[in-house]
């Protein structure tokens, strides 16, 4: 059997690194990225988001307890739909989607030609639409 030594491994994921970064779902994703931060509405759209999260995580603390809780619910929800319904706004989250399926692929590939036995945690922040849409909801 044939050991390999760090520095090659090393050298290996980096070309692997540079590979990736040469590919579609890298490109598009910085294409929509340049395109997000250039796009003025959005980042008002962004900035304004941020802010009744803000707000909303204060309330959340004390729940419907707090008097201003479902106003900032509905706040938060006003916005969050107006993001998705921006046209920049949209385009970058979905070239995100397609790189973070590409990364968790590759990564998947990469476990399991290791071992069948070894377990791929997916968080949630980074777990691909479809498989999110499968798993149980707490």
């Amino acid at each position: 059997m044939k050991t390999i030594d760090m520095t090659e491994l090393l050298s290996d994921a980096y070309d692997l690194a540079d590979e990736i970064n040469k590919s579609h779902e890298v490109q598009c994703y910085l294409n929509s990225q340049a395109e997000l931060q250039e796009d003025a509405e959005a980042q008002k759209l962004i900035r304004e988001f941020q802010k009744q999260k803000e707000l909303y995580e204060e309330t959340k603390r004390f729940g419907i307890f707090h008097p201003n809780y479902h106003e900032a619910k509905q706040k938060i929800e006003e916005v969050q739909t107006q993001l998705r319904n921006n046209l920049v706004i949209r385009q970058f989250l979905e070239a995100e989607e397609r790189l973070d399926q590409l990364l968790y692929q590759i990564s998947s590939t990469i476990a399991k030609s290791v071992s069948h036995q070894i377990h791929i945690p997916i968080p949630e922040s980074s777990t691909p639409r479809e498989q999110r849409r499968g798993m149980c909801q707490s």
